[in-house]
């Protein structure tokens, strides 16, 4: 369900008021029947525009691409096209956005997917295993790992966090020589008062929740587009006070936001 400012900002391009790749208000419609920016001077279908606006639409409210397919009455690999790009797009901004964390950070592993029965958490078999920072106050940073060996772990926590800033984690002993990089605070959950004075990962631990209820609805996802689909909930999650849909209208476009 769009908002009353995502709904307009949607209707302002959908009927030609403003440029999608620029943002610009001076249009006008082509011999063709194009809609071509006066400043930019870039032109585009409207018919296709209006199409791929759509689409979007669906996107950012998390349809998934064969109901937005029968809703548009468009071709289903029309949808999952555009789903693709901007998922790759949402998968690079991440990367460049979770350059470097610091402050307050915690540190948190899991394992998603997987329907064989046995061992759950740590060890076991047929999932895929997600490692996370999480800057209190700020965003969340992920990466799809081998294992949560300490030289795999270390090696991410030494590129995406400042040295000096201070750490949260379980016991887990892979987590044990993280001093090296700055203050280290250990949980135990087995004893009181183990999230005295700010000592938790709540934050990354809802993070998981939030990931893995929103990845529920697309009833599964295979493991060679696994990564996309994660890097896409960790931008929802780091823009979800933001105006999504404007942003990934800029996105796919290349549109700049003024």
């Amino acid at each position: 369900m769009l908002s009353k400012h995502e709904n307009t900002c949607l209707t302002s391009f959908l009927l030609g008021r403003k440029c999608v790749f620029c943002g610009h208000r001076k249009l006008w419609r082509t011999m063709r029947g194009y809609l071509k920016c006066r400043f930019c001077g870039k032109q585009k279908g409207r018919k296709k525009l209006k199409r791929e606006l759509l689409i979007l639409s669906g996107f950012h409210q998390q349809l998934p691409a064969l109901a937005v397919s029968n809703d548009l009455s468009v071709s289903y690999h029309a949808v999952t096209r555009v789903y693709q790009k901007m998922r790759e797009l949402l998968y690079h901004v991440c990367e460049i956005e979770g350059a470097k964390l610091s402050g307050q950070i915690e540190v948190d592993e899991s394992y998603f997917g997987g329907r064989r029965k046995g061992q759950r958490g740590r060890g076991a078999s047929g999932k895929s295993i997600v490692f996370g920072l999480l800057e209190r106050d700020g965003r969340v940073y992920t990466r799809v790992v081998v294992n949560v060996s300490a030289p795999v772990l270390m090696d991410i926590i030494k590129a995406k966090t400042r040295k000096g800033s201070v750490y949260y984690t379980d016991s887990f002993k892979s987590y044990n020589s993280l001093k090296r990089f700055g203050k280290h605070h250990k949980l135990n959950h087995s004893k009181a008062l183990a999230y005295k004075n700010g000592n938790h990962i709540n934050g990354i631990e809802g993070f998981w929740s939030f990931a893995k209820h929103k990845l529920y609805n697309y009833h599964g996802v295979s493991k060679n587009n696994f990564v996309l689909y994660l890097k896409e909930m960790e931008w929802r999650f780091n823009h979800r006070k933001d105006n999504t849909l404007k942003e990934i209208i800029s996105l796919y476009f290349g549109y700049v936001s003024d």
